[in-house]
């Protein structure tokens, strides 16, 4: 069994000099899709969920549609639809562009919710407060409500950053040059594909469990500050 590991492990020792510079590479395009989708997701959750809390029916009503079709829709059509269905229309985009953009829109719809759910909690006894000392609405949502609301956001968005680190793996099916692309690229090439898609989990996991580790401690953080204001011992 040692000997077996031993050759197994020597494999990676033989061909890292090719392999490396291009799995080095894989990761720089998924650090980067996942930060750009997630800043596309950020930005577009947060117009949905204000959008859904809005007194305009007609607005309401178009949110929560969105939402609805964006939780329900696999990440994955909406990535062929960009990269391929708009193609007749003239709309063209790199892969890299369907992608971040395409993982964005998916993600967007869960964001939301989770912008809504932490809006919701703050009392509107808090708003209405503002509102009375002559705080316009906008100044009310930046200065009060949004504030006391990252409390409860802040960790399921670090959730969701992790949750699109690893379905940036499903853009190598519309040739987006990330990790699982290159490990399966590399994989055809040298007939290894235990060693490359062993090799790209463990990449996987160690791209996301740092920040798993920061989830955790900033949920406690979250936490024990919540405990305090209330005077929760």
């Amino acid at each position: 069994m040692i000997n077996e590991l031993r050759e197994f492990l020597a494999i990676y020792a033989e061909n890292w000099a090719d392999w490396g510079p291009q799995i080095y590479a894989a990761i720089w395009v998924t650090i980067k899709l996942t930060v750009v989708s997630f800043a596309i997701a950020i930005v577009l959750g947060l117009c949905l969920a204000l959008g859904k809390l809005s007194p305009l029916k007609v607005v309401r009503a178009f949110c929560t549609g969105y939402i609805e079709v964006a939780r329900g829709v696999p990440a994955l059509a909406i990535l062929f639809l960009l990269y391929f269905g708009l193609v007749p229309l003239g709309i063209v985009f790199d892969a890299f562009t369907a992608g971040a953009i395409g993982l964005g829109m998916s993600a967007a719809g869960y964001i939301a919710e989770v912008f809504r759910a932490g809006i919701e909690a703050i009392h509107k006894g808090q708003r209405e407060a503002a509102l009375s000392v002559g705080m316009t609405p906008a100044m009310t949502f930046r200065h009060i409500i949004l504030p006391q609301a990252m409390r409860i956001i802040l960790p399921p968005l670090l959730n969701m950053v992790i949750i699109l680190l690893k379905d940036t793996s499903i853009c190598s099916l519309i040739s987006t040059e990330e990790l699982m692309l290159r490990a399966k690229d590399l994989a055809m090439m040298s007939f290894l594909p235990m060693h490359l898609f062993l090799l790209a989990g463990v990449l996987y996991f160690a791209l996301a469990w740092p920040l798993s580790i920061i989830t955790r401690k900033v949920e406690k953080m979250m936490q024990r500050g919540r405990r305090q204001t209330f005077g929760i011992n």
